[in-house]
């Protein structure tokens, strides 16, 4: 092990342990812990320059691994993202761009977990999975679920059955938050029952009884920051003496009128809190994201002690961001970068010089490519479904091609490692961005001439990727789109999904039906 990298692990782990004797064990093959978080935008890492939140141990990960700075959702929904995920396909590949719950992964496309169980090695999850029906392991051997109380759907969670364990049955939501909205309290019972200390407690047990004769594959998955935002107490008073970043406004946002017909139905979904209601909100969120932060050192302590930390392949991203009140936007679905950027992490084993140390790599990166890139660093071969490229082996993509959504509330995106065009059908709308001089996408370039060039070669770009319904929206080859219709909004009468008393179990519902925003 290199000296550099053996001191950086040493500062987030402590000393290193030696490996228990194993004569039971095969010859070491690379383990595998991938966490997902969800709805946490690129942007919220110390180590990103943000100038609030604290990450220290995700910070400390990047230190010792790669950090990709160009990672994006390629669909910035739930679901879709975590099909990407799970099979290394595009949206396109495994048919959801939307939020379908009730639809079943693909049969014929072999996921991450059958392929690495298929390869020997022992293969469990913790947290959200998000797929139908909701306890398909998709190849995981064991599952332990936080499914955001998804009872209606028909699976059993565990980790309700924990709280009911501990004498709290149907309680989770009792804090009266919902899952799609931007109201916060602090958590209503003991800390330890809150779902970030369940998963961690969950995943850490499961990595120590492990089978000690195969190599491991944990995916651990985080439910926050998405809301219900109700963050432990003693993490947001942290933040509460703190000034908190104000939400960015670009010049072409200030008339919502103006904006684009999907950008507009995003905008009017959400209620505007005011600025004080605003700053508390953000200080939720990071006070969840540095809840989570603070528990992956359990993760990666347990790793240690049990002798397994040099040996393990340890890749950590989100499955979309949130906008946060930038542009007076909330939540996901959209190509901005605080919906559809996320954080991409990768620390190698031990002495694997394919990940870098201390490296930031812009290569244009997709969820897609998480499958791919964890078969290749542990030698299992790749499924010649998968889309995706490895994020460690040679190959770059030119464009990275993102869509959301069908008919009139659609977005499509393509990104070419430096402008980003989006394309909204309805009302042929357009929008440049040139995200090296303008991360923070203020200046929009479409209709300035300088750019023609690049908007007429990035639409060309992006007409080539359209399928299905989409080819009704070109004429000869171009972007023409599609009439922009009124804009109407229904009722809220749900409070956007809001979950009640879980105790009795929750009666099942039509699992089609999308819930709240999705």
């Amino acid at each position: 092990m290199p000296d550099a990298a053996a001191d950086r692990y040493e500062e987030l782990a402590g000393e290193a342990v030696p490996p228990a004797q194993a004569t039971m064990e095969a010859p070491r093959r690379n383990h595998v812990l991938f966490v997902t978080v969800d709805q946490w935008p690129a942007r919220l890492l110390g180590i990103a320059g943000h100038p609030v939140v604290e990450t220290p141990t995700l910070d400390q990960i990047a230190r010792v691994g790669t950090r990709y700075t160009n990672a994006y959702a390629e669909c910035p929904i739930c679901i879709p993202a975590r099909r990407s995920m799970m099979t290394g396909t595009s949206p396109r590949g495994h048919g959801d761009r939307e939020f379908q719950p009730a639809l079943p992964m693909p049969a014929q496309l072999p996921t991450l977990a059958q392929s690495f169980r298929d390869a020997g090695y022992q293969t469990a999850a913790v947290g959200k999975l998000h797929v139908y029906p909701q306890r398909n392991r998709i190849g995981f051997e064991e599952a332990l679920l936080a499914e955001e109380g998804r009872g209606h759907l028909g699976g059993v969670d565990d980790y309700e059955l924990f709280l009911a364990d501990r004498g709290y049955p149907g309680q989770q939501f009792m804090h009266g938050m919902s899952n799609n909205e931007y109201g916060w309290r602090s958590w209503h019972l003991p800390e330890e029952l809150h779902v970030t200390n369940w998963t961690t407690w969950a995943a850490a047990r499961t990595i120590k009884r492990r089978d000690p004769t195969r190599p491991g594959f944990w995916h651990v998955s985080y439910t926050h920051p998405h809301p219900p935002l109700v963050p432990l107490a003693s993490y947001f008073e942290r933040y509460r003496a703190r000034d908190v970043d104000a939400p960015r406004m670009a010049d072409w946002a200030r008339d919502p009128e103006a904006l684009p017909y999907a950008v507009r139905v995003a905008w009017n979904y959400w209620e505007q809190l005011p600025p004080a209601q605003l700053a508390d909100m953000r200080r939720a969120v990071y006070a969840l994201c540095t809840h989570i932060d603070h528990q992956l050192r359990i993760l990666i302590g347990t790793l240690r002690e049990e002798g397994l930390l040099d040996d393990t392949v340890i890749l950590i991203c989100g499955d979309h961001g949130d906008m946060l009140g930038d542009n007076g936007l909330y939540a996901k679905r959209l190509m901005y970068e605080g919906s559809a950027a996320v954080p991409m992490l990768l620390a190698g084993p031990t002495g694997d010089k394919r990940v870098g140390v201390g490296a930031t790599d812009g290569r244009l990166v997709g969820l897609q490519d998480i499958m791919p890139t964890l078969l290749d660093l542990c030698g299992v071969p790749v499924p010649a479904s998968c889309e995706g490229l490895s994020m460690v082996g040679e190959r770059r993509r030119e464009i990275l091609y993102g869509e959301s959504l069908v008919g009139a509330k659609a977005t499509r995106m393509v990104h070419d490692g430096r402008y980003k065009l989006i394309w909204y059908p309805a009302g042929n709308r357009l929008q440049l961005f040139d995200l090296e001089r303008d991360p923070h996408e203020a200046r929009d370039l479409a209709a300035e001439p300088a750019h023609a060039q690049t908007l007429e070669r990035l639409s060309r770009a992006l007409a080539g990727q359209l399928y299905g319904g989409d080819e009704a929206w070109l004429r000869d080859g171009a972007l023409v789109g599609m009439a922009e219709p009124a804009l109407s909004s229904a009722p809220n009468r749900g409070l956007s999904g809001q979950r009640g008393l879980h105790y009795p179990p929750i009666p099942l519902t039509d699992p089609a039906k999308a819930v709240g925003s999705g």
